[in-house]
């Protein structure tokens, strides 16, 4: 986990290295900006959490578990 307030330009740098580190894990990012929630967020990879837009309104839907 990495907290900071860095500028958009680095933050996709971050992005496209953490991308192409997590190889089969998961990642999510988030960001604080001016929409109705205060934050803005994106995924990467194959998990349980799907981002969802609810007027506006950025919310995550969670997959029901799996039987292993």
């Amino acid at each position: 986990m990495y907290v900071g307030d860095v500028s958009a330009k680095i933050r996709e740098m971050i992005w496209q290295q953490v991308s192409v580190l997590a190889d089969e894990g998961n990642v999510v990012m988030a960001w604080a900006t001016n929409t109705e929630s205060g934050f803005e967020f994106q995924t990467f990879g194959v998990n349980r959490r799907i981002p969802v837009d609810l007027d506006g309104l950025r919310l995550v839907s969670f997959l029901p578990v799996e039987n292993q």
